[in-house]
């Protein structure tokens, strides 16, 4: 302990003695109470904290030092216990609940500090009146104490029953001018009526208050050890959040848990209102207000939070700001939050709001209404919604909704589930137009559309005959049109939900467009995704980039990952796999929202991922990643969605040579109102394939019939088909047909190259052949193509034996050949593109995962709780598309990350 020389060093053990009887009176002829200068006695289960032992030793570095909580905080069990280890002279003063007039608290004060041993001289005389005291006492009192070489240590506990205004600045005025002579420690409840800015301003005041009051979870697992119940520290850290550390509420869990048979599941989920923790919070802190205080309390119970006119809204009073700022001041379990807001602790408002029931039995949903049209007023729409819901008025929950434009938040955002449980309780006597549309929505984002149709119909029916300005429902009917529209593949519809949405734009209020940016996301993607399914790819690109391009933010995570996901499919409709490999990885990587159930096409950026593996013969790989897909919402309707697990399904089957699974597969069964042509085609391709794989050739051409070079990977995938079945002639006009646009990419340039060697083998042209299957190489082995190679058939392998094409295939497509002893390897290839980059934390666990390590063995090399390296192993493979360990390190070694 650091104090200043004055200050006699500390006797660990030493007791606060009585020097001599008491036998004075006070001014009124009563005997002094002698437990008013007696230590409290602690408990065998009280706990040491040795972090506030040493923030109180500070006390004899300050002549002021406050330690301040609410009722139960240990305040007066830590300064006993401190003051018992300390050496004389310590006065010790208790107050309770009786007359604490100038005279009587000075009687009092001269007394403690007679019976520590520091009796004050004659001079200071007796105070006679118990109404005052006299300034010449006062004055001769400090001097005296200013005089002494050992200072005095004075403890006044429960000042906060002190409540004379004379009172307090007597005591401040011997403070003062006793100078290094007193040290005064006031435990209380309350703010003194101290100048504390000064004493803080210059570093006079030692202060120790709630926050550092609480326990920690640590402390308060001794705590509980100490009254024999043991529980890991996890479930400490629970009871701490519940009772914010507060220790009366901690001691009267732990003893009614030693009576329980499973003490760990009794703490989490102990009744608080059944408890003796209510049974103190109602006689420490409700009995102990006036009835108007109470009926507040009562009353903004229901409330997570409140200020001073929500809680006047509540009580139909308007003294709610002078109560709430009382009750704060007194700590009396009123927490203020800032700028005029308050919460309640929260053991203390379950304490209440069953008290509310048995008080006011039948007022409680009433509040809740009168809350949120409060709430709603002032612009807290999750508040307002979640006390509408309370109330069980699902008009004014589902009217705030739509009237703020939220309707969008039902589908993406962090509180989408919260949002979709919430509403789930609505029952069907709710009849508005707003409960409608969150209906619709509801439905519609399940896939039912026949539901979700019918209440959008009828809140479109109940908007059209009002003729208030109902602009945001308008505009969010618009948006619901456009996610029908996507479900059953209708251009034209979402089309003239966009036209709708455009024009409704302009009736609503900029700010309600600019706080939900997820409204024009979430339509954008509905456009986007139904002009993608109409085959019309150059209008589907530029709608989803302006999606995926726009500033991020939770609300509009989902969007951006559909509209990343969609736009990796096209790249690979179109030749780009590595494009579109780090398109989806990206739309993967975007986001994870919480809720079990996915929004339309989510796993799309996952199939893109599986059809690329195919391409590159990863089949192990493209089955996990089709495996994360098999949890979408059962009969799904997006049609993108079903189309793009057909294709990348049916080639993973045909590449593992299972024809007759793969047709099966081929069929996505979503009805539409418009057929796609890549969908189509790419059901024709795996039908022709099938076809010939079965020895029938003409019926394989005949099923080719609708492909065209419109969709140029289906081309020349179809001229593969045709050259296969003889048909040189078909084949060489389908890739003629091909239009030379700067879209296609190498997955298009290869197969076309492909093709045409075959026929040039055929015509006995080697030199052709070799020139070029040496292009297709060279383009192939940039996006590690394998299986157009692999697929090729028996004619290529005479060729690839040839010395410059075996070099070319070496060590991607075939083993690289080994090197003479000496002779230096060809340099590596540049590692594959990975989009997002591991955390330095996630590669470590990564690297110990390939090292075998047990997730627990990992957890304790690197000092982590296994929670920890899970969430970590999660996000790794969320990272690399993977859902295995195996297939992480894999992947990770063909990325050049181990």
């Amino acid at each position: 302990m650091s104090a200043v020389s004055d200050i006699p060093a500390r006797a660990q053990g030493s007791a606060v003695p009585v020097v001599s009887p008491l036998s004075h009176s006070d001014p009124l002829g009563n005997p002094f109470l002698r437990t008013r200068f007696a230590l409290p006695a602690r408990p065998h289960s009280y706990l040491r904290r040795q972090r506030l032992v040493d923030h109180l030793d500070q006390a004899f570095d300050t002549p002021l030092t406050l330690l301040n909580g609410p009722a139960g905080a240990g305040k007066t069990l830590l300064a006993a216990e401190w003051a018992s280890h300390l050496s004389p002279p310590v006065a010790w003063l208790s107050f309770d609940g009786g007359d604490h007039r100038p005279g009587l608290f000075w009687s009092y004060v001269l007394q403690a500090l007679r019976a520590c041993g520091a009796p004050p001289s004659e001079a200071v005389g007796t105070p006679v009146n118990a109404s005052r005291v006299s300034r010449r006492l006062l004055s001769t009192l400090a001097s005296e104490l200013n005089d002494r070489d050992r200072p005095v240590l004075l403890v006044l506990d429960e000042y906060d029953r002190v409540t004379d205004t004379k009172v307090a600045e007597q005591l401040e005025f011997v403070l003062h001018h006793a100078g290094r002579g007193l040290h005064l420690v006031l435990v209380t409840r309350t703010e003194p009526l101290l100048p504390l800015h000064r004493y803080r301003a210059v570093g006079e005041l030692t202060e120790i208050r709630s926050a550092e009051l609480a326990f920690t979870p640590e402390e308060a697992a001794a705590l509980l050890e100490l009254h024999g119940v043991s529980v890991p520290v996890q479930a400490a850290r629970n009871l701490v959040d519940r009772t914010r550390g507060w220790a009366a509420g901690l001691s009267l869990s732990a003893l009614a848990a030693r009576e329980s048979s499973d003490p760990e599941l009794y703490l989490k989920e102990f009744e608080a209102d059944r408890s003796t923790v209510a049974d103190f919070l109602l006689a420490e802190v409700l009995k102990r207000q006036t009835r108007e205080t109470q009926d507040l309390l009562l009353r903004v119970s229901v409330l997570d939070r409140f200020c001073p006119d929500l809680a006047n809204a509540l009580t139909h009073r308007i003294d709610a700001e002078p109560l709430l700022a009382g009750l704060h001041r007194e700590n009396a379990f009123v927490e203020r939050l800032g700028h005029s807001w308050y919460q309640l602790h929260p053991l203390f408002r379950e304490i209440l709001r069953a008290h509310l029931r048995v008080r006011l039995p039948g007022l409680e949903p009433e509040l809740h209404r009168r809350a949120a049209r409060w709430l709603r007023r002032h612009g807290h729409l999750p508040e307002t919604l979640a006390h509408s819901a309370a109330a069980d008025d699902w008009d004014l929950a589902a009217g705030a909704l739509v009237d703020d434009l939220a309707i969008g938040r039902l589908f993406t955002g962090p509180n989408a589930h919260d949002l979709a449980q919430l509403f789930s309780h609505m029952g069907p006597e709710a009849r508005s137009p707003a409960t409608d549309l969150v209906r619709a929505a509801h439905d519609l984002s399940h896939h039912d559309l026949d539901h979700g149709l019918a209440s959008l119909r009828h809140a479109e029916a109940q908007l059209t005959d009002d003729d208030r300005d109902l602009a945001a429902a308008r505009l969010s009917c618009a948006l619901l049109e456009a996610l029908a529209a996507r479900l059953t593949g209708c251009p034209p519809q979402v089309e003239k939900a966009a036209e709708t949405a455009a024009e409704l734009r302009q009736e609503v209020p900029a700010h309600l467009l600019d706080k939900h940016p997820e409204l024009t996301a979430l339509l954008l993607t509905h456009v986007g995704s139904t002009l993608l399914w109409a085959g019309r790819f150059e209008d589907a690109r530029a709608v989803l980039n302006t999606v995926a391009d726009a500033p991020g933010g939770p609300s509009t995570a989902a969007p951006r990952e559909e509209a990343m996901g969609h736009l990796a499919l096209l790249d690979y409709l179109n030749g780009w796999p590595g494009r579109a490999e780090r398109r989806a990885l990206a739309a993967v990587s975007e986001t994870d929202r919480p809720g079990p159930a996915q929004t339309p096409g989510s796993g799309i950026g996952r199939l893109v991922l599986a059809a690329v593996a195919v391409d590159r013969d990863e089949l192990d790989r493209a089955q996990a990643l089709l495996d994360h897909t098999a949890d979408l919402p059962s009969g799904t309707r997006d049609p993108v969605m079903a189309a793009g697990h057909a294709f990348a399904a049916a080639r993973l089957l045909m590449a593992r040579g299972k024809m007759r699974a793969a047709v099966e597969a081929a069929h996505p069964a979503v009805p539409a109102a418009v057929t796609s042509p890549w969908a189509t085609s790419q059901e024709a391709l795996v039908t022709s394939a099938a076809h010939l794989a079965g020895g029938r050739p003409d019926r394989a051409a005949e099923v080719l019939q609708a492909v065209s070079g419109d969709q140029p990977v289906c081309a020349v995938e179809a001229a593969t088909i045709q050259l296969a079945a003889r048909r040189t002639g078909a084949a060489l006009h389908l890739l003629d047909s091909i239009h030379a646009e700067e879209r296609t990419g190498p997955a298009v340039s290869v197969r076309a190259a492909l093709v045409r060697a075959r026929a040039a083998d055929a015509a006995g042209d080697t030199a052709t052949v070799r020139k070029l299957l040496t292009q297709a190489l060279l383009d192939a082995r940039r996006e590690r193509l394998r299986r157009p190679f692999l697929d090729a058939g028996a004619w290529i392998r005479p060729h690839m034996a040839s010395a410059p094409l075996l070099d070319l295939a070496a060590g991607w497509l075939t083993p690289a050949p080994a090197l003479p002893r000496g002779r230096p390897g060809p340099p590596s290839p540049p590692p594959p593109l990975v989009v997002v980059e591991l955390s330095a934390r996630e590669h470590d666990v990564l690297e110990r995962v390939a090292r075998m390590m047990s997730t627990e063995e990992i957890a304790a090399d690197l000092c982590l709780s296994v929670n920890t390296v899970k969430t970590h192993l999660k996000s790794v493979y969320r990272k690399l598309a993977v859902n295995r360990r195996g297939e992480a390190v894999r992947r990770a070694r063909d990325l050049r990350m181990l």
